[in-house]
């Protein structure tokens, strides 16, 4: 007799649920928190049940679900929509709305009044903005509304065109010191937490010391106070391009084109509907309606 496989994450109906005074504590705890980025309900309660501690709905969507070259074309309704299905199927995780480009940098009025979307309209318990220094003032108006902000410093994805390519940051002493300025601005401006990607391990590490607040790191060493992977990238389904820093935990994209495969051959050679798969008529029905259409 086989025994039954027990996962090892906590079950959701015995945790609690996760919110950014928990981040606070497993920071203190020294406890690593995980973080995935999910665009869909069914996703998000995989990752629910799996035991995650947050989710982001990441304007990555905009390339590995909708096909955008890079992010910018991302807009707030894009956003919102799939924020819904998220909020759908995760009821514990601590769910983070990505702030897409230009939602946030016309004005303060205009990026508290979207971040405030996010919860309203989208089902998020918090939000995330790209940007250092020149966000602070955006950050303080939209936590003094009552909104959780989580900072994302290093390679912002949203200012591709400026950094001049998806390059890592912080690789001198100048370009690493203007990192922590900017870490210790956002910390004191009010973020819970700060994504910190693709920066030297050695840099993540100095900053994770020199703040109070969780670093969630991609692309930034062990030395962060949790991680976070973009869940097409994990389970390999987008084909376009895989970072460095990524580790690939399946290769769905090979299976989902064999059962494609499978499936148009199954028709093609009528194997598919097999027997089981067919509905079937009473024999006594069927001999009354010939009766009927060749009367």
């Amino acid at each position: 007799m086989s025994a039954t496989p027990v996962s090892t994450s906590a079950s959701t109906s015995t945790r609690k649920k996760v919110t950014t005074l928990t981040y606070r504590h497993k920071k203190e705890r020294g406890e690593i928190i995980t973080m995935l980025t999910a665009y869909d309900y069914p996703t998000a309660l995989a990752m629910d049940k799996a035991g995650i501690d947050s989710i982001l709905v990441g304007d990555s969507l905009g390339m590995v679900v909708l096909g955008y070259e890079n992010t910018l074309p991302v807009t707030m309704e894009e956003m919102l929509h799939h924020c819904r299905a998220v909020s759908r199927g995760a009821k514990t995780a601590l769910l983070i709305g990505d702030m897409p480009f230009m939602s946030y940098q016309v004005s303060v009025e205009e990026a508290t009044r979207n971040a405030g979307r996010f919860l309203q309209h989208g089902g998020m318990d918090a939000i995330k903005l790209e940007g250092g220094r020149e966000r602070a003032d955006a950050i303080r108006s939209i936590v003094s509304a009552g909104i959780p902000v989580m900072g994302h410093l290093g390679l912002t994805p949203q200012s591709v065109n400026q950094l001049g390519g998806f390059r890592a940051q912080g690789k001198t002493a100048v370009a690493a010191k203007r990192l922590i300025e900017d870490a210790l601005i956002l910390e004191g401006a009010g973020c819970f937490s700060i994504v910190l990607e693709a920066v030297p391990e050695r840099l993540a590490e100095l900053i994770a010391k020199k703040i109070s607040i969780p670093t969630i790191g991609i692309g930034a060493g062990v030395g962060c106070d949790g991680q976070v992977l973009v869940t097409h990238d994990l389970l390999g389904l987008f084909e376009r391009f895989t970072p460095k820093f990524v580790k690939k935990y399946a290769n769905f994209h090979d299976e989902m084109q064999k059962a494609f495969s499978d499936f148009i051959e199954d028709v093609e050679s009528k194997r598919f509907p097999a027997q089981e798969h067919i509905v079937e008529m009473d024999d006594k029905e069927w001999e009354a309606l010939l009766k009927e259409v060749n009367a």
